[in-house]
């Protein structure tokens, strides 16, 4: 009864005011009564998948593809927290890539906070998606299917407080890299130690057919805030590469900057270019670790450090993705280099010995190479890697481990632009003296071109003929030298096989131990005598010149002089690196009369990893027993015979011999003029 009487009161009330109102005013209400009339049936009756064309159009237009909705379209707006889902939402190929689709989701929900809006802010109380199923394709032009502009800086999420991926499929094929990846992908957030809640994410599957595993955890999503960091922990595995990451993404979820500390350790460095797209050299096995940043385009590896076969290495590393190609640059060091390293490089087997760091792969290359007699690697060089990307690196080693070897540091000033490999300088310091020079190696051909100009200076023969008798060298000397070659081929021994340029090698002045000199012309009565008596006079090395021109892979001797205050010596061969085999010939002539001398020349023959020091033998059985016993004692100077030849009895003309000498030049050198006695 009393809602009656209200309703009478205001119906009246109503009336009166209707009265009150000038014409124009009740026309205005009117309109304003049947605007909201029209607005309560529109939202009574309206259908959200009306607007599934226009939204799929609107990001197809943004996209540059198709984008469609293809099942219903669900909108929930009246809250602070509006909600929308999407079923079977489809993404397309973009049009060079060929039809079917990139992306295909069976749902997908996405909820927006309103309010945070109007400060600027996006945050998603929740991102929920349903199997969904990504195709991701680069083809050999570089073009990618996943790239919508040309920025590449990193995707920006908003801040997500719930983020749920259920039965989720990636599959990437990466031409340019050779990458072939499958995974499974899901998603989880469960209560931790303490009550915390932990997000989790997890994917598995095959990288080019090896095992592929990953995680990522990190803190409760359900206070991430724009403002604060959000902290995280990441492990890869890759075959037998593993990558552990710790560290925060600066700006929750803006992927294009992060900070964490990373360490990676795997069989061989060249491993993870299907995962970087950096050309890294082949190495034995390795452990890095250091603090990685990403500001967009620009990522650092900032102090790193960590072994790489039995070496150290550290330093810093920059890569800028901003030009045409990755731009690496970086300052590298090492302690102590074990040389035997370098030797994976150039796509051979570092020592295989007892302490060595070496990865199974590279002990079958080693195997290989020792059952083939083999010392020139015939490994393909990776050319496609070269033009992927350019490089500003230097390198240097303080010290240097390399048995038999008198290498002390080593610098490297390395740019690769283009395909085109340049070490400029390249230095080796030396117990006496340094090795310096250049390598280039162009790769921007079909076929890669390798040039090598190195030189030798102030060194000494002792430091490469370790042989001491008597407590002192068995020959020393001012050592110069230069080597000059140029060569085709996608390997080491390949182009070997081809090269054509110079060695050389002079010494000027010096002194052998006069026992070994008299045995060079096999003196028998002399030499014998002071070897056996352990005589400890020495003879003057007047001078000494090797010049060698390689043409075709073939080197020949061009000519090879040692003159001694008592033996000349002379000789003539060939090492044809191809068959990576050698053939000398020495032969000395004594400058004074012995009791005892036959013309035996010595020979060095076979592969270049293990010749064969003999005496040729004549025709007398007396002769065969003395050039087996000559080949024994003679074996320790088997390293410098492949650099002699015979000479005559007679001084030479070293002033002009040397004078003639190309250790620093480009040509090669005529015939040394001999010099007469009156």
């Amino acid at each position: 009864m009393a809602s009656r009487e209200w309703a009478a009161r205001h119906a009246q009330t109503l009336h009166r005011r209707w009265k009150g109102l000038t014409p124009r005013e009740r026309l205005a209400a009117l309109a304003a009564t049947l605007i909201v009339a029209a607005i309560v049936i529109f939202v009574l009756i309206f259908d959200w998948n009306w607007l599934r064309g226009p939204v799929g159009g609107f990001l197809s237009a943004r996209l540059h593809r198709r984008v469609e909705i293809v099942g219903d379209l669900e909108v929930h707006p009246w809250s602070f927290q509006p909600r929308v889902t999407a079923h079977d939402f489809r993404i397309g190929q973009p049009a060079w890539a060929g039809t079917g689709d990139m992306a295909r989701v069976g749902a997908v929900t996405i909820q927006i906070k309103a309010l945070p809006l109007l400060r600027g802010q996006v945050i998603l109380p929740l991102l929920a998606i349903q199997s969904p199923d990504l195709k991701l394709i680069r083809d050999k032009t570089g073009r990618s299917n996943w790239t919508f502009d040309s920025n590449g800086s990193g995707a920006r999420l908003p801040a997500i407080r719930r983020l749920v991926i259920h039965d989720g499929k990636l599959a990437i094929d990466d031409a340019p890299r050779g990458v072939i990846f499958r995974a499974r992908v899901e998603s989880s957030e469960t209560v931790g130690p303490g009550g915390h809640g932990v997000f989790r994410i997890v994917g598995d599957g095959s990288l080019n057919r090896a095992a592929f595993k990953a995680e990522a955890t990190g803190d409760a999503l359900l206070n991430v805030s724009p403002d604060r960091p959000y902290g995280f922990d990441a492990w890869m595995t890759a075959g037998p590469t593993r990558i552990t990451a710790r560290g925060t993404i600066t700006h929750p979820f803006d992927l294009g900057r992060l900070t964490t500390r990373l360490t990676v350790r795997g069989p061989d460095l060249n491993d993870l270019y299907p995962l970087t797209g950096l050309t890294l050299p082949n190495t034995p096995p390795y452990q890095v670790g250091g603090q990685l940043t990403r500001d967009h385009r620009l990522w650092k590896f900032d102090r790193f450090s960590g072994r790489v076969g039995d070496s150290d290495l550290s330093g810093d590393l920059a890569v800028n993705t901003a030009g045409k190609r990755p731009l690496l640059t970086g300052d590298l060091r090492s302690r102590r280099l074990d040389f035997d390293d370098l030797a994976s490089i150039f796509g051979g087997a570092p020592g295989r010995g007892k302490g060595e760091t070496v990865s199974a792969d590279q002990v079958a290359v080693g195997q290989k190479m020792a059952a083939q007699q083999r010392l020139l690697p015939d490994a393909t060089l990776q050319v496609d890697r070269l033009r992927a990307m350019d490089a500003k690196v230097t390198y240097r080693a303080e010290t240097v481990n390399a048995p038999n070897l008198p290498l002390r540091k080593v610098f490297l000033d390395l740019t690769l632009d283009d395909g085109l490999l340049t070490a400029d300088p390249l230095r080796v310091t030396l117990d006496r003296g340094q090795i310096t020079g250049k390598v280039r190696l162009n790769a921007r051909g079909a076929t890669p071109v390798t040039d090598v100009d190195a030189r030798m200076t102030g060194s000494d023969l002792a430091q490469w003929i370790p042989v001491r008798s008597l407590g002192q060298p068995v020959i020393e000397g001012p050592l110069t030298a230069r080597l000059k070659l140029h060569g085709t081929g996608n390997s080491v021994h390949r182009a070997a096989a081809n090269a054509d340029g110079t060695l050389s090698l002079a010494v000027s002045g010096g002194q052998m131990r006069q026992a070994f000199a008299e045995l060079l012309g096999v003196n028998l009565g002399k030499g014998l005598w002071m070897l056996l008596s352990k005589d400890p006079h020495q003879t003057p090395v007047r001078c000494a010149v090797a010049d060698f021109k390689v043409t075709n892979g073939v080197a020949r001797a061009s000519r090879v002089v040692l003159d001694t205050g008592v033996v000349t010596a002379v000789g003539s061969g060939t090492v044809n690196l191809d068959k990576e085999r050698m053939s000398f010939r020495l032969e000395g002539h004594s400058k004074k009369p012995r009791l005892l001398r036959l013309f035996l020349p010595i020979t060095a023959e076979g592969p270049l990893v293990k010749p064969k020091l003999g005496v040729e033998a004549g025709p007398a059985v007396v002769q065969g027993g003395v050039a087996v016993a000559l080949s024994a004692v003679l074996s320790p100077f088997a390293a410098l015979l492949p650099f002699l030849e015979p000479g005559k009895d007679k001084n030479v003309n070293c002033p002009a011999l040397l004078a003639g000498a190309a250790p620093l030049k480009a040509g090669v050198p005529p015939p040394p003029k001999v010099e007469k006695k009156p």
